[in-house]
């Protein structure tokens, strides 16, 4: 192998070989992303990555031992004279069609049943399909066993076609050489439209100035250097070039050369691959940014959402209705006998909102849960949901102003994701809180006790008090009142049990709103707590959701870089 082919192979290598347990880790990885990001962020963004996983999992599962280089040039650039001079023409019955620029042919080194797979994966029609058989061609062809040349369409061709088809198939291929004639080796299409974007490929790229016979042997250093030139400027300055002739095998002897170190390390698909996630790797590396733990919500923004959701849910109304109905039993429990049916005519502010004050969940007699009554409260006014929007879009913004653009749109959409469920939501939290009136206090009775032995003691001294009074109407004997000091003991019974109860009922109704306000204290808690678990489940969660899934496409994103 001459000087020059043994730099090629060292810039085509570089002694560095892919790993290919640290390659299905990155592959893998970038699926990972695929799936942390899958409905947050645009299928656009994606497409590449989606595409390079399919792609990738099918070239490793078709073959390992075949390498598929493909001679890609523009029309004149004697790529398909250099496909025949390195096939030889010695062709298998199979293919005996001489190859054209229209469509894809190729050679394959080796038993072609055994490449026939990966030929189907690459599209190229079985009657276009050559082959070299070492049992038939010697041991000169055993160097290229395993090979697959592809001679792709012209890329400049009229036909729209033939570019679309070299598109495709260069996003398949493991190693392509690009060929180019003196003439034309500077056009910007060439350049402009595909090389530069093998930026990236350089480990699987060679470019071949072919028909250099048609330059006087000096000038073809001077031609060689300055492609490589222009080379530099496409960021392509470690991809191999040399100077190829069709005339004879000696013009060709340094790409064959090329083409063999290539079969024989069996590294082409894999370094092409890896190529391919780094390519994807660095355009998925601007989704991403800081951790997402710095972005998490604090508690001052969540107490801001819960309490502008409580606001919006009537939760000032309902403590208000507790505090008011607390005070409507206790008074009711406590109050003087004789004015309670009086005061059970007044309606229960609670039931005139259609909430009870019982605890959990309505129940029926088999102890399933009945559905939650819709309460009676006023819908939310204007100012209201707007508050709560401004207090939701505080939500996300606090949690994606440090993220890229995508996942702040996607932190966004989700925090608003579920705004329409609020309403009800919200309606069944208050609903079903037990704002703590199902039980009757102690005090209540012991009070209502005193109230009703001072009404007996009073009704008791009455009735005596006419009983006599009816005895002496009658004439019959009067009653001998017993007293006390003057005072006789009916008329103290009777004015005693209508004063006891007076004092009483004057002594607890202070008594009693303390404890109401106690009571509505308590009721706003429960229902601040239920309605943040609401704020949580409705807004947060989906909002953490997204910060979470963002961290996993962080996480994956690494490992798809380093492979560990």
């Amino acid at each position: 192998m001459s000087n020059l082919a043994g730099k090629v192979r060292d810039a085509l290598h570089s002694g560095r070989l892919v790993d290919a347990d640290r390659l299905l880790n990155r592959l893998e990885a970038v699926e990972r992303f695929r799936r942390a990001v899958d409905g947050l962020l645009p299928e656009s963004r994606l497409g590449a990555a989606h595409t390079l996983v399919e792609r990738a999992e099918a070239r490793l599962a078709l073959s390992r031992d075949h390498t598929v280089v493909a001679l890609a040039g523009a029309t004149g650039s004697g790529k398909s004279s250099l496909f025949n001079a390195l096939a030889r023409w010695e062709m298998s019955p199979v293919g005996v069609r001489r190859p054209t620029t229209g469509v894809t042919h190729a050679c394959v080194w080796g038993p072609l049943a055994e490449a026939s797979k990966l030929l189907d994966w690459v599209g190229v029609l079985p009657r276009h399909r050559f082959v070299r058989e070492s049992a038939l061609d010697g041991d000169d062809e055993l160097a290229l066993h395993g090979l697959i040349l592809l001679d792709l369409p012209d890329f400049d061709s009229v036909q729209r076609t033939h570019r679309s088809e070299v598109d495709r198939l260069l996003g398949l291929v493991d190693l392509v050489v690009w060929v180019v004639d003196p003439q034309k080796y500077a056009d910007r299409v060439v350049h402009a439209s595909y090389l530069r974007d093998f930026d990236r490929h350089q480990d699987v790229t060679v470019v071949v100035l072919n028909q250099a016979d048609r330059l006087p042997p000096a000038e073809v250093p001077r031609v060689v250097a300055d492609l490589r030139r222009i080379l530099a400027t496409d960021q392509l300055d470690q991809v191999p070039v040399l100077a190829t002739s069709t005339l004879n095998q000696a013009g060709i002897a340094d790409l064959r050369a090329t083409l063999e170190r290539s079969v024989s390390e069996r590294q082409a698909a894999l370094s092409r691959l890896s190529a391919d996630v780094d390519v994807v790797v660095g355009d998925l590396a601007a989704l991403v940014g800081p951790p997402a733990g710095e972005n998490d919500i604090d508690r001052r923004t969540t107490r801001r959402l819960t309490e502008t959701l409580a606001g919006s849910a009537g939760v000032p109304a309902v403590a208000e209705a507790t505090r008011s109905a607390y005070v409507h039993r206790a008074s009711t429990a406590t109050g003087w006998p004789v004015v309670r049916g009086w005061r059970k005519l007044r309606p229960d502010p609670l039931r005139r909102l259609h909430l009870p004050g019982a605890g959990g969940t309505p129940r029926d007699e088999q102890d399933r849960p009945n559905p939650v009554p819709v309460t009676s409260l006023p819908d939310p006014t204007a100012a209201q949901r707007a508050a709560v929007g401004l207090a939701v879009r505080a939500i996300s913004e606090q949690a994606g102003s440090a993220l890229p653009d995508p996942w702040t749109a996607a932190v966004a959409a989700a925090a608003r994701s579920r705004l329409g469920d609020l309403p009800d939501a919200l309606d069944r939290a208050v609903a079903s809180t037990d704002l703590g009136l199902d039980r009757r206090p102690l005090w209540w009775r012991l009070v209502g006790g005193v109230q009703w032995l001072a009404i007996l003691a009073a009704l008791g001294g009455l009735g005596w008090l006419i009983l006599g009074y009816a005895l002496r109407a009658l004439g019959l004997p009067a009653l001998d009142y017993p007293a006390v000091g003057s005072a006789p003991v009916p008329t103290l019974m009777l004015l005693g049990g209508l004063l006891l109860g007076l004092v009483v009922a004057l002594l607890v109704k202070p008594i009693i709103g303390w404890a109401a306000r106690r009571a509505g204290g308590r009721a706003e808690e429960r229902l601040h707590t239920a309605v943040s678990e609401v704020g949580r489940e409705l807004v947060v969660t989906p909002v953490r959701e997204v910060l979470r899934r963002y961290a996993q496409a962080r996480e994956a994103l690494a490992l798809a870089t380093t492979g560990r």
